[in-house]
């Protein structure tokens, strides 16, 4: 099975040159799932259900959100219709959503969890052990044929810990949310491929997806300044392809980068 999996799109720039390429990778990489975190798609805040349904329609399977999940809050009445959308499992009970969810393609079944961590972010529920006790519910290459990690945290270390602490149970551990790709993809010593951030979707001549002036201007001047708005010039799409065997292990990882920003792959 091969599932490829996306960063965070950020804004006008991050949405379109990811519908552009989709239709051209996959007929080239052929994937069986594609996962994409989507959590900056609107103006570089949040998700609606309008981009929700483009992506849907330009082929990707899941969409998984972050810290930004309910900057829209339209979403908060619209997520527990869409199953397709997961915000991380470790928010509170009585949270609107699900951060868990099975997804059956082509008769094989992908479990994707999105989760976001503590260091540094928002403080919510133990993210190790919210994950091992979704993952008492599947068993890999037995009820599921795969299953992907969304850790959508600040910390490389703590993206790390989990790797580590999932590895062997789960097929890919990748992280989101710094908007940077990391050069570290590898399968760990237990048979699970790992990233620690697969970058964003979106202009790279920027600050992390936002225009570069007012987001110097924060560090210069140390004073409020005008909103953060999104880069608006050519996108590049940033992530991986993992492809897993038989048991739901992985094979092997490749970066996937095409567009100006940076050197492709």
């Amino acid at each position: 099975m091969r599932v490829l999996f996306f960063g965070d799109i950020v804004g006008r720039a991050g949405r379109d040159a990811l519908m552009a390429r989709l239709p051209g990778l996959m007929t080239e990489l052929q994937p069986d799932f594609i996962v994409v975190n989507a959590e900056n798609a609107a103006g570089g805040f949040g998700l609606t259900q309008e981009i929700a349904s483009d992506l849907f329609k330009a082929g990707v399977d899941c969409l998984t959100l972050g810290n930004h999940s309910w900057d829209q809050r339209t979403l908060l009445t619209q997520i527990d219709a869409e199953p397709r959308i997961l915000r991380p499992i470790n928010y509170p009970p009585g949270t609107p959503g699900r951060g868990a969810q099975v997804y059956t393609k082509g008769g094989k079944k992908l479990l994707v969890v999105n989760v976001m961590g503590r260091l540094f972010m928002d403080p919510l529920d133990d993210p190790f052990r919210t994950v091992d006790a979704e993952l008492a519910k599947h068993r890999l290459g037995g009820s599921v044929d795969g299953i992907l990690i969304d850790v959508h945290a600040e910390a490389s270390s703590e993206k790390m810990a989990l790797g580590y602490h999932l590895d062997g149970r789960v097929s890919f551990v990748v992280g989101t949310h710094t908007h940077v790709p990391s050069a570290d993809g590898r399968i760990l010593p237990k048979g699970t491929a790992y990233q620690t951030d697969a970058g964003m979707c979106g202009d790279y001549n920027s600050i992390i997806g936002m225009k570069a002036e007012p987001a110097v201007a924060r560090f210069v001047r140390k004073l409020p300044g005008e909103r953060l708005t999104p880069a608006e010039g050519d996108g590049t799409i940033c992530g991986a392809l993992v492809t897993l065997g038989a048991n739901g292990l992985a094979e092997s990882i490749r970066p996937v980068r095409r567009g100006p920003g940076l050197l492709e792959a």
